[in-house]
């Protein structure tokens, strides 16, 4: 058997790649449509918070997305100022690190992040702390 010649393969990453841009601005309408600070919205709970009723480091990602898409950077702030700060800055060091020509995440990265994703989970569930996510009604 041959292997698949270059147009094919070039045409197959072009379908994942807008299949996958298709999913995740499907992702975003839903979410800016659909309220994550409502109750009674359809999203799934966090299961980390099921099991501990501990906020993870991600709870209130979905209410700081629907915030920023509607132009709420306050809300945004106090539902998860982590995530909000995070990730463009993860995002940013990967690609500065790829465009050097090396890997991403190395041990000493992965450590860091593991160590302020706790350090997150640990302060922002210390009673009184006031960046929590939000919902409406409680």
């Amino acid at each position: 058997m041959t292997a698949p010649s270059a147009p094919h393969r070039h045409g197959t990453r072009r379908h994942t790649a807008l299949g996958t841009g298709a999913l995740a601005v499907s992702a975003l309408a839903y979410v800016g449509l659909a309220d994550p600070h409502n109750p009674g919205s359809l999203f799934p709970p966090c299961p980390f918070k099921l099991l501990t009723g501990w906020n993870c480091p991600a709870c209130g990602g979905l209410r700081m997305t629907h915030d920023l898409l509607h132009g709420n950077l306050s809300g945004a702030v106090v539902d998860n100022i982590f995530l909000l700060i995070g990730l463009p800055a993860t995002a940013l060091w990967v690609l500065w690190r790829i465009k050097q020509d090396q890997r991403a995440f190395t041990l000493p990265a992965i450590v860091l992040i593991a160590v302020v994703a706790v350090t997150w989970t640990v302060v922002r569930n210390l009673p009184g702390f006031p960046l929590v996510p939000t919902l409406i009604g409680r």
